[in-house]
């Protein structure tokens, strides 16, 4: 069994930084792990993963450039750099772990942590 806990949200303004930390539990060394996201009123969607091995990453188009993914294995950690945020970034971020494809859906990923609440103030 895996179980994950997000931490690191908060309020920042525009043009902060923030890192969100993925605690994991269980053997997630194998797995791809990813973040998601859901803001108010939306969908949840997808915003980065990283292979078991943390050779290969993935980006939504809207966070190219600003975020950044990565794991160390040894602590059974993930992590997102968030750089550059912009009001639209706010919302609840949730670190997902899974072995199936197509990495960007939400329904390749077999665990899901609580989630962390990140807000973005213009």
């Amino acid at each position: 069994q895996v179980q994950l806990v997000e931490s690191g949200g908060g309020v920042v303004q525009a043009g902060g930084s923030l890192r969100l930390s993925c605690a994991a539990s269980g053997r997630t060394s194998t797995y791809v792990m990813g973040w998601f996201r859901q803001a108010p009123g939306k969908e949840r969607e997808f915003v980065a993963d990283i292979s078991w091995s943390g050779g290969s990453t993935l980006y939504a188009d809207s966070v190219k450039g600003r975020f950044t993914i990565s794991r160390d294995n040894a602590k059974t950690a993930v992590y997102l750099q968030m750089n550059s945020l912009k009001p639209e970034d706010t919302a609840i971020y949730y670190c997902a772990a899974g072995k199936s494809f197509p990495r960007t859906l939400i329904g390749a990923y077999d665990y899901w942590g609580q989630g962390t609440l990140v807000t973005v103030s213009s």
